[in-house]
């Protein structure tokens, strides 16, 4: 990736800057690795960019199953559902739970595993209720870490991009924070955050008292 000309203050924004970590990210996510007390960027997109939503209670519906699926593992700190992907910032707390009421049938699952869960399940509900089939997600979801990789894992840091500076490292959770709040709005579906009602930008303006997120641990990490 080249710049033609040097990047302005002003055209410096968060998503610039959450643009440039996820290009440098990326090849190391086709897997998705966790550790404890670290943050997390989930997320994935319809099949060939395909909607995954088609109507309200399909956005209810994945939330149910975030709830069910994730917050066992992690807190999450901020979440925006798309028409066609999803995002979610967690902090992992476990990354195994045993399942299973006696030793004898108990069951590990991993974080990795409830995603997919979360992810199968509710392609199954999508596909019957449009009458279709195959898969709704594309096959690899990412899982970028915020806030443990190393600067010199960021190669951008010593390039032109960067404006006299460079970014602190606590400066990427609020990055990714702020540009997932500014997706409906990037996408042009609404004017402001707080316009779309499937984003944790609505809780955070203290607008609807959402369970999902844990403005608590949020507080640790990101101003809001």
């Amino acid at each position: 990736m080249t710049w033609s000309h040097p990047v302005s203050e002003k055209e410096f924004s968060s998503n610039h800057v959450y643009l440039l970590i996820q290009i440098t990210l990326r090849s190391k996510a086709s897997f998705m690795i966790f550790e404890k007390e670290h943050l997390y960027h989930i997320y994935n997109q319809g099949n060939n960019k395909q909607n995954i939503f088609y109507n309200r209670n399909n956005y209810l519906f994945f939330l149910k199953k975030v709830n069910t699926y994730i917050l066992p593992y992690a807190d999450i700190i901020s979440w925006c559902l798309m028409p066609n992907h999803f995002h979610l910032m967690v902090l992992v707390n476990k990354i195994c739970i045993t399942h299973g009421a006696t030793s004898s049938h108990a069951m590990n699952r991993t974080l990795n595993d409830s995603i997919a869960i979360l992810l199968r399940s509710y392609t199954r509900a999508i596909n019957k209720q449009a009458n279709r089939s195959g898969s709704l997600f594309r096959e690899a979801t990412k899982a970028e870490c915020v806030n443990c990789f190393k600067e010199n894992d960021l190669h951008f840091i010593q390039s032109n991009m960067l404006i006299n500076n460079h970014l602190h490292e606590k400066q990427y959770p609020q990055i990714c924070f702020d540009y997932i709040h500014e997706n409906p709005v990037n996408a042009n579906l609404v004017k402001n955050s707080i316009d779309w009602e499937f984003s944790s930008a609505i809780d955070y303006a203290g607008l609807r008292n959402g369970k999902l997120i844990n403005k608590k641990v949020a507080n640790k990490y990101v101003d809001f």
